[in-house]
C-alpha cells in the first residue's frame, strides 16, 4: 500500500489562553471559528481547507507528555498560503495589529518557490504567510 498525501488536514496548537490565540488568528490572519468544543478545551478555525485548532493546554485532550504549558514553540511553523500576497500591506496590517514580525523572503513551499513573510502569534508561535509561486505570479501579470 502507498499512501498519498493530498494536503494538511490540520494542525493542533498548545495554547495557554485559547480565547487571545482564537482572536488572533481570526480577527488577524482571516480564519473563523469552526467548532467549538469547551468540554475538550477545543477550539477548532477555518484555514481555507485546513483547520487550526487550538488546544488549551492542561485540557482533557492535552497529553501528560507534552511539556510545560505557554513555553512557547509548540511546534516549529504553520504556513499558510495567502492569495493575492501583498509583503508591504500584510507587514502593515500585522504590526497594527501587534504582532511580532519575522522575516521576508523567497522559500520554497507546496507549489514551488514564493515569497513568503514570517510572524509570531500572541503564545509565540511561528506563522508563515506564502504567496503564489514565482511562475504564477509572473504569469498572472
Amino acid at each position: 500500500m502507498k499512501i498519498h498525501i493530498r494536503e494538511i488536514d490540520h494542525i493542533v496548537i498548545r495554547a495557554t489562553n485559547v480565547e487571545i490565540m482564537s482572536r488572533f488568528y481570526c480577527e488577524v490572519l482571516g480564519c473563523r471559528i469552526e467548532k467549538e468544543q469547551p468540554d475538550l478545551g477545543l477550539t477548532q478555525l477555518r484555514a481555507g481547507r485546513s483547520l487550526i485548532d487550538l488546544l488549551q493546554a492542561g485540557a482533557k485532550l492535552d497529553h501528560a507528555g507534552n511539556g510545560v504549558p505557554g513555553t512557547g514553540r509548540n511546534m516549529d511553523h504553520v504556513c499558510l498560503r495567502v492569495e493575492p500576497f501583498d509583503a508591504d500591506a500584510l507587514e502593515v496590517h500585522l504590526t497594527a495589529h501587534g504582532a511580532r514580525l519575522g522575516e521576508r523572503a523567497l522559500r520554497y513551499g507546496a507549489d514551488g518557490y514564493g515569497q513568503s513573510l514570517y510572524l509570531f502569534d500572541p503564545e509565540g508561535n511561528m506563522v508563515e504567510l506564502k504567496g503564489p509561486p514565482e511562475a504564477a505570479r509572473v504569469t498572472s501579470l
